[in-house]
């Protein structure tokens, strides 16, 4: 029986499934605090959101991504909506990034997506930001497509020959 098959039969998540998540978590506050300064604006071009391509290599990344972004937006002062909401946006980006994950070039699609969607409406009612909606959603999508489709597919490209490694369910 393979690892991944006992993982899933068992219910059990393992040490190394842990590990990955914490470290891509650590990962996504720290980038995302080194680039402070256009984490947290209306246009925000978080540097981290690029690490949306990983679950495209490991399922690892959807708690992962999820709990980074929620200790980012709290280090970084946002107020209860934003880390709720903004941290949901990334999680349901994660999720549909995983579905998607045999098709490289679209598995940054649904974390601009949400992001696009959900952060305006925080943006505008949680923060007053006095823009319409529809330009709050435009600028919020520019910065997460910089960030997911052009670092993420560069950070994808770079990691793709690593693939097998990545995924601690296909190293027992």
């Amino acid at each position: 029986m393979t690892a991944d098959k006992k993982e899933k039969t068992s219910g059990k998540i393992s040490a190394a499934y842990i590990a990955l998540a914490a470290a891509i978590a650590a990962l996504y506050v720290v980038i995302t605090v080194a680039f402070a300064p256009i984490s947290y604006n209306m246009m925000q071009v978080r540097v981290s959101e690029m690490l949306c391509v990983l679950p495209m290599f490991t399922s690892a990344a959807i708690p992962g991504l999820f709990i980074g972004c929620l200790i980012a937006n709290v280090a970084g002062g946002a107020i209860v909506l934003d880390v709720i909401f903004g941290s949901l946006a990334t999680l349901i980006g994660a999720v549909f990034a995983y579905l998607l994950r045999k098709h490289r070039w679209l598995v940054p699609i649904p974390t601009v997506t949400a992001n696009a969607l959900i952060v305006p409406f925080v943006l505008k009612y949680g923060y007053g930001v006095e823009e319409f909606i529809p330009v709050i959603a435009a600028w919020v999508a520019a910065g997460e497509v910089i960030s997911c489709c052009i670092f993420g597919q560069i950070l994808a490209g770079a990691l793709k020959k690593y693939k097998s490694e990545l995924d601690p369910k296909n190293n027992g």
